[in-house]
C-alpha cells in the first residue's frame, strides 16, 4: 500500500467525523411537518413547525378548517360617537383602554382614530407590555402604525400581551379621545 502524507489521512478522519455530526443532526431534528392519520378517525392531520418547535399552523381535526395559528377579531365598535370611546380628562398618561393578544407574529399593524375636545390638545400613545409601540399622536390624528413588537418573539411566542393606549391632555382643559379600528398580526 502506497503511504500517504500524514495531513491527508487526518483530513479524511476528519471528514468522517464531520459527516458523522452532519448524519446525527439531520435524524435528530424535529419534524419542520407533519402530515399523519388521527388515532381514532383515521383522517390526515396537518402540522407545520418553525426551527424552535413552536407549532405555526395545524388543522381543526374536528371541524375542519383552520385551528392554529388563532386569528385575532375586533368586536364590533361605535365609530361615530366619539362620546362613547376610551377617553381621559387627565394631564399626564393615563391608560384608557387594554386588550390581551396572543403573540403569534413578529410585527402587529394597529390602526385608531383620535380626537380631541374643542379648548383642548392632546397626545396618544399605544404600550406593548410596558413598552411604548409606534410614534406618539397629536390628539385629531389617525394613528395607523405597523412594526416588530417590542417582545421576544422566541419566548413569548403563543402567550398572551398586553396592549394599552394612553392618552393625556397636553394643553387647555378638555378631554381626549381613542377608537382602535384595525390590529393584526403580520409577519416580518
Amino acid at each position: 500500500m502506497a503511504l500517504l502524507p500524514e495531513d491527508i489521512i487526518d483530513r479524511l478522519i476528519q471528514m468522517e467525523r464531520r459527516i458523522q455530526a452532519l448524519s446525527t443532526a439531520v435524524n435528530t431534528r424535529p419534524p419542520f411537518n407533519e402530515i399523519r392519520p388521527d388515532r381514532p378517525s383515521g383522517k390526515p392531520v396537518i402540522r407545520i413547525y418553525d426551527g424552535y418547535n413552536h407549532e405555526l399552523f395545524a388543522d381543526d381535526m374536528a371541524t375542519g378548517g383552520l385551528a392554529r395559528p388563532w386569528l385575532q377579531l375586533m368586536p364590533p365598535v361605535d365609530h361615530l360617537k366619539e362620546a362613547k370611546w376610551p377617553s381621559t380628562t387627565s394631564t399626564t398618561f393615563t391608560a384608557i383602554a387594554q386588550s390581551f393578544n396572543p403573540v403569534w407574529q413578529p410585527k402587529m399593524r394597529l390602526a385608531m382614530y383620535t380626537r380631541v375636545s374643542s379648548g383642548a390638545a392632546g397626545q396618544v400613545k399605544v404600550m406593548v407590555d410596558g413598552q411604548q409601540f409606534g410614534p406618539t399622536v397629536t390628539a385629531g390624528q389617525t394613528f395607523d402604525h405597523t412594526g416588530l413588537l417590542p417582545v421576544d418573539l422566541a419566548t413569548k411566542f403563543g402567550k398572551v400581551m398586553t396592549v394599552e393606549i394612553h392618552a393625556a391632555v397636553t394643553s387647555g382643559t378638555g378631554t381626549v379621545y381613542a377608537q382602535p379600528v384595525s390590529m393584526y398580526g403580520t409577519q416580518t
